[in-house]
């Protein structure tokens, strides 16, 4: 019964897809005819009339999971159809499911079972970033980074972008915060070299060099995340103790420097200079005309 069901629904889809080959049934809005056939049905497409989304998330691909997923589609076929929107004649894009997609063509598959949507750039971006969410195994990374598009390039606020995806606020918070972290420790996070519960404890520090020194740490030592959050809180601990006398530990000439400089850029500077001798020096400016005209007090325009 369950076989007979699923070769007449390939049936369907092999002859959908002979309509969409037709140039005189070309569907290019919900509206047009045949329309209601083709959008939101699966179709049988042609692998080479499917292009990659750019607005994918996912930009790491694990090979070995790749290659198990083909062997499974060459036993079983595609069994969940990946999503795609159609921007021309016989011409679709990916919304989701690039996993399968590359697996089948990994195994050299012709076509692969695909809903079709009609969709413009800003609702594939939403519905790319939300599906990809929902569906697929992604690093905490590349959650971060779809919620934060979501939240810059669709506008949504947390709020609603806390139902679009099901997720609680909080949830969706606590990721986006480790985008905070050092650059190196999100790519150790996503080779996982360290899980999002360590990045989340290195978050509370403020500092992107003191976190990675933490970061070497928990690599070298193989720290659990109990013992991260417990040296976490002992360095920031240290570091309380110690901030009022840093301070007094400034140098003459970074002084002099300081309020000097902070004079003529009509800013206030700050230095930090460490028992070594490197230092960091800091001009903040209120707006891109005030960083202009500190910029050129520098250059002596």
């Amino acid at each position: 019964m369950n076989m007979a069901k699923a070769t007449k629904k390939q049936a369907l889809g092999r002859g959908l897809s002979a309509l969409l080959k037709d140039p005189s049934n070309d569907i290019k809005s919900a509206n047009d005819k045949n329309a209601d056939k083709v959008v939101g049905n699966i179709v049988e497409l042609d692998l080479t009339s499917i292009e990659m989304n750019p607005f994918q998330p996912r930009t790491s691909f694990n090979e070995d999971a790749l290659r198990e997923l083909a062997s499974s589609i060459k036993e079983l076929g595609v069994i969940q159809p990946i999503t795609v929107r159609k921007l021309s004649f016989n011409k679709y894009q990916l919304v989701s499911g690039e996993r399968r997609f590359r697996a089948s063509k990994l195994i050299g598959l012709d076509t692969i079972p695909s809903y079709i949507r009609i969709a413009n750039d800003q609702e594939s971006l939403e519905m790319a970033l939300v599906e990809n969410i929902q569906r697929e195994d992604l690093d905490p990374i590349e959650i971060a980074l779809s919620y934060q598009r979501l939240i810059e390039d669709i506008d949504l606020t947390q709020e609603e972008m806390s139902d679009r995806v099901g997720k609680n606020r909080s949830t969706i918070t606590n990721y986006l915060r480790l985008l905070k972290l050092d650059p190196i420790i999100q790519t150790g996070m996503r080779d996982g070299f360290i899980s999002m519960g360590h990045g989340r404890a290195l978050i509370n520090v403020a500092e992107q060099n003191q976190q990675l020194d933490i970061y070497e740490k928990i690599l070298s030592n193989k720290l659990s995340v109990r013992e991260t959050e417990a040296m976490v809180r002992g360095f920031k601990s240290a570091g309380t103790t110690t901030k009022a006398s840093k301070k007094k530990s400034l140098p003459k000439f970074a002084k002099e420097a300081q309020s000097s400089l902070s004079t003529l850029l009509d800013s206030k500077v700050s230095i930090k200079v460490a028992a070594n001798g490197k230092g960091q020096l800091v001009v903040p400016f209120s707006s891109q005309d005030d960083f202009k005209r500190i910029l050129k007090q520098l250059k002596g325009e």
